[in-house]
């Protein structure tokens, strides 16, 4: 009997390789050059200008090397202005996680004024941070509408100057933070639970599964992706954290109350003082901080996410 051999794979035409190429060149190119022009060219020139002692204009011509930087690091300063980054990186996750999850499970299920309640959420996050550092830096002066309030309820005992107490002061900021940033965490886990198969919950309340069993063993483990990635960005917006900062405690108030941070240190060190090489060194380690936790971040935590989503060329 005659066995007819498989045909041969046929081979690609080489003018499809050189299409593929030039498609994606053509598609990935304008992204790729406004990435260098905004983000690559201007981390190469802060590296460059943070081993001159520059005023910001001319060519800088006094090389001091690394005395920048090593200032920097030995900077009690800068070091407070560390430590306030990493106690808000924590802080934001052990409060707005639990918080943006609870209020995220309450408006996945049918309610009324579910819509409202969602949008009241939201809005505070999309109001620019100049109105919100304006306002709530009006409300919580020691003459502000909160303090007036307390002592109208007769809680004027409770009334303190929320902004200048080294001890509250970052609780303060604390409490704004939540208050900016919880509509985008709770816009994200709603969009992380619509993903949820709503026969697996259903399945488990069959099964005799309480609402709470049912959100311990099932919802919260498929949410982990969207927990996480929003613990990421968390993270990063903590570390550069400046606008709210300067707008509400100033330049010179946010260093005596406990809530300078580096970015906050980069502005009053760099640019208000004169020191543009100074402040380029900063921006470099701010950059270098980031990015370091960054990408231990993908390494240790999202992994297991990027893993699945890997062909098994690219593994």
């Amino acid at each position: 009997m005659h066995v007819t051999p498989p045909p041969a794979a046929r081979r690609r035409p080489r003018g499809s390789s050189w299409r593929n190429r030039l498609e994606i060149a053509v598609l990935t190119g304008p992204a790729l050059l406004v990435f260098i022009a905004f983000v690559i060219l201007p981390v190469v020139a802060a590296a460059y200008y943070g081993f001159f002692r520059w005023a910001g204009y001319g060519v800088p011509t006094q090389f001091v090397g690394l005395q920048n930087y090593l200032t920097i690091l030995q900077d009690p300063t800068f070091l407070d202005a560390l430590k306030h980054n990493a106690i808000i990186v924590v802080l934001s996750l052990v409060l707005q996680g639990p918080i943006a999850i609870l209020l995220a499970l309450l408006l996945n299920r049918r309610m009324r004024g579910q819509s409202v309640i969602r949008v009241l959420i939201f809005v505070p996050y999309v109001i620019s941070e100049v109105v919100v550092g304006t306002g709530w830096s009006l409300i919580l002066q020691t003459s502000g509408a909160l303090n007036d309030a307390l002592r109208g309820i007769g809680l004027g005992g409770l009334a303190t100057d929320w902004l200048s107490n080294p001890d509250i002061a970052i609780w303060t900021l604390m409490g704004i933070i939540t208050w900016k940033y919880i509509g985008f965490a709770v816009i994200l886990f709603l969009a992380g639970l619509q993903g949820i198969p709503e026969e697996l919950t259903e399945a488990a309340s069959i099964d005799g599964a309480t609402f709470w069993q049912i959100q311990r063993r099932i919802t919260l483990p498929l949410l982990g992706p969207t927990i996480r990635i929003w613990a990421f960005l968390s993270v990063i917006g903590a570390l550069q954290l400046f606008d709210l900062v300067y707008i509400i405690w100033g330049q010179y108030v946010a260093s005596t109350a406990g809530t300078s941070t580096m970015a906050t240190y980069l502005v009053v060190n760099g640019r208000n003082a004169g020191s543009y090489g100074y402040g380029n060194a900063v921006a470099v380690v701010l950059f270098l901080i980031s990015l370091i936790v960054a990408l231990v971040y993908q390494r240790f935590v999202l992994r297991r996410d990027t893993e699945g989503a890997l062909t098994g060329k690219g593994r």
